[in-house]
């Protein structure tokens, strides 16, 4: 079993264990969701994921075209999870919230397009995409 919890404790995941399902996300909605240079999620089938606390709820629209809904600790202000409705059996988890610095790497970097310079995500087998279905083509 893994954990996942905000900074205060209030809200908390209990996940399976770690999943090979990663992502890093560089576009402009996640650098402003993590105060980071782009967010990082695991990703778990929603029946496998047990969630405690109350979080709130923000939702906006997803480049998809669809809506994301993102949720937060009411009391720290910690992003923990989040649902697409491009992905409605899945639970985003922010890996930041996992705090385990032996977990997966991202298998997937999304959204170059809006990737700061000096960002690099590196690994074999690594996908590269310039948005998020888009592959990442040479110039």
């Amino acid at each position: 079993m893994t954990d996942a919890r905000c900074s205060c404790g209030t809200i908390a995941l209990s996940l399976p264990g770690p999943t090979n399902l990663v992502a890093a996300c560089h576009c402009i909605d996640c650098q402003r969701r993590t105060g980071a240079p782009f967010g990082v999620g695991a990703f778990y089938p929603a029946e496998v994921v047990t969630i405690s606390g109350t979080p709130k709820e923000y939702v906006r629209a997803a480049e998809s075209g669809g809506k994301v809904s993102f949720y937060f600790c009411p009391d720290c202000g910690s992003t923990v999870y989040w649902k697409a409705d491009n992905l409605p059996a899945m639970i985003g988890v922010a890996v930041g919230a996992i705090a385990d610095p032996n977990f997966p790497a991202p298998i997937k970097s999304v959204f170059e397009q809006s990737k700061h310079g000096w960002v690099e995500i590196n690994g074999a087998g690594v996908e590269h995409l310039q948005q998020g279905s888009a592959r990442k083509t040479s110039d």
